[in-house]
């Protein structure tokens, strides 16, 4: 969990390490990208479950920041993140941001959109930045 504070709380956003394991992805609608399953078994991928921030002028661009921070906080490559498919608004902000759509995960008894921020390089071979390469690969 990351909290900004100004005179009083003005934001935080919090999440998780993505399971090594590919539990994460249960219910992923259609074959998970291999790039995906390389990134989340080599313990780059971490999920950012809420974000909240006062709706203050002088909080714009707060939310975005903290996800980038905590993300960066955790070495991530990839930020993960689900949606309700009916909340456009965050949609909207959150592709603002670089989050990009990358399918549907099945969570009983709704449908989410999964929301992918890369956080990788990019390079001709991987234009999305999701390359998994031995340097990335975290000691188990």
């Amino acid at each position: 969990m990351l909290v900004a504070e100004a005179r009083s709380l003005t934001g935080c956003v919090f999440g998780i390490p993505v399971p090594r394991d590919g539990s994460w992805w249960q219910g992923f609608d259609g074959p998970l990208p291999q790039n995906l399953e390389q990134l989340t078994a080599s313990g780059h991928v971490f999920a950012i479950l809420e974000t909240v921030v006062h709706p203050h002028q002088y909080a714009r661009g707060l939310a975005r920041r903290l996800q980038e921070r905590l993300l960066a906080d955790h070495q991530a490559s990839l930020g993960v993140t689900l949606l309700d498919r009916s909340d456009r608004s965050a949609r909207a902000a959150l592709e603002a941001w670089g989050w990009q759509e990358a399918g549907q995960v099945h969570r009983a008894p709704t449908v989410l959109c999964v929301l992918l921020l890369s956080l990788g390089e990019r390079t001709p071979q991987h234009p999305d930045g999701l390359a998994h390469n031995d340097r990335t690969q975290r000691p188990g």
